[in-house]
């Protein structure tokens, strides 16, 4: 069996419980952008998780842009994701807190002599916060943060796997030398597409919608993702991770 050579992981709900909250500070600018342009469409935040889940807010304007038939200019669209950033980061310092078991595992990678960086999607001063409220930044160098958001020139966002792309040459390893454990579909495309194995979390759903959702995001990272493991709860990562190891 082949030990990978970094654990990557993804931030909002993977590491920490904050999509939700996230979702909650940027569903007012969302409705805030609809009315400037004349649109009736309004969303709640149970709506936006259901269309954007694992999208930052620049690729959340751009998705509202194509689907509502309007456009932001670039000042705007700046202005608009500043002022989301800003909300978002306050709410996460506050409130954030660790997937259950994130600690444990993390502990216990780090006794094993694994590297681990974070890959996300949000900007890195959003990351920042949430894993130093959820107390699990120490496991984190901050030059191992990599953020889609703000680490890339220009922004980007999963499932663009851009970021997957940037953070292996950084670490100077191969795509298929690395592990990433990741929640959304967009997430585990991105892994997909930059060709690392996948480990498909799935029990932030359960935490939120119970087990049924569990049940059919598993079934979607799996079959539509190619994840090559599910990981319901925490406790049951090494697990996983031998599993691909298995086949790296």
């Amino acid at each position: 069996m082949t030990k990978a050579k970094y654990i990557l992981l993804d931030c909002d709900n993977t590491l920490v419980q904050s999509e939700r909250l996230a979702f909650e500070a940027c569903a007012e600018l969302t409705n805030e952008v609809l009315e400037k342009h004349g649109l009736e469409a309004r969303y709640t935040t149970d709506q936006l998780l259901e269309d954007f889940v694992g999208h930052n807010f620049r690729g959340m304007l751009k998705g509202l842009q194509t689907k509502h038939n309007f456009t932001l200019s670039d000042e705007e669209l700046e202005d608009f994701v500043q002022r989301e950033l800003g909300a978002v980061t306050r709410k996460l310092s506050q409130k954030a807190i660790e997937c259950p078991g994130v600690t444990e595992q993390l502990n216990l990678l780090k006794e094993q002599g694994y590297p681990m960086s974070v890959v996300s999607t949000s900007a890195k001063s959003r990351v920042v916060a949430s894993i130093e409220k959820a107390k699990i930044d120490h496991f984190f160098p901050n030059e191992h943060v990599y953020s889609a958001a703000t680490s890339l020139d220009p922004p980007s966002s999963k499932p663009d796997p851009a970021i997957y792309i940037h953070a292996c040459k950084q670490l100077g390893v191969k795509p298929e030398e690395v592990v990433t454990v990741e929640d959304s579909k967009s997430g585990a495309t991105a892994a997909m597409r930059a060709g690392i194995p996948c480990i498909a979390y799935v029990g932030i759903y359960g935490i939120e919608e119970g087990k049924e959702k569990m049940d059919e995001m598993a079934k979607v990272l799996t079959e539509q993702t190619k994840a090559a493991a599910v990981l319901y709860d925490w406790k049951d990562f090494q697990e996983a991770l031998h599993k691909v190891e298995a086949k790296l």
